[in-house]
């Protein structure tokens, strides 16, 4: 699957906290990233999965507003075989979008373009479920968010916007 260049993920790095010593830890890829998250909830992740790391040694990144963080949900599935999930920030840092790469190079957007892949491209049906794509996006953590940020700035107008429609 060849990827055009303009779809990139907006993730810089990815991370697990530890579920023990609450202390945040690099993953090196996004693979074993998708896998952590995928079991989360039945097999929470601890330092000692890492066979070179411990709860005592200090934590490889800070949860601090040195850079956006984002926070994806628990349990989603990992991508199926021959495609990429993709998540991209916005230009206005408003949200996260999801997007599927599929085999063909084509990005889906939604299950109803999976469903109208998979009726186009019979030969992917057995080995691929709607139920293993996921559109949830991760939430933006507010806090990690510099205060004199245009996202910040943007998000003040969007509240005083909302206030006084209401």
């Amino acid at each position: 699957m060849e990827k055009p260049a303009n779809l990139k993920d907006s993730i810089g790095a990815y991370a697990v906290q530890c579920f023990r010593c609450f202390k945040w830890r690099l993953i090196p890829t996004k693979e074993d990233f998708e896998a952590i998250r995928e079991h989360f909830t039945e097999d929470p992740w601890h330092c000692a999965k890492m066979p070179t790391n411990s709860c005592d040694k200090p934590a490889d990144i800070e949860y601090d507003t040195t850079r956006i963080w984002v926070i994806d949900r628990p349990n989603i599935p990992k991508a199926p075989a021959n495609t990429e999930r993709l998540v991209m920030m916005r230009k206005d840092l408003s949200k996260m979008d999801i997007y599927y790469l599929m085999p063909n190079g084509k990005r889906v957007r939604g299950t109803n373009d999976v469903a109208k892949f998979l009726q186009s491209h019979p030969q992917y049906k057995k080995r691929m479920s709607i139920s293993k794509f996921c559109f949830v996006s991760p939430k933006i953590a507010e806090e990690t968010v510099a205060e004199d940020s245009e996202w910040r700035s943007g998000l003040g107008n969007k509240k005083k916007k909302l206030k006084n429609s209401g």
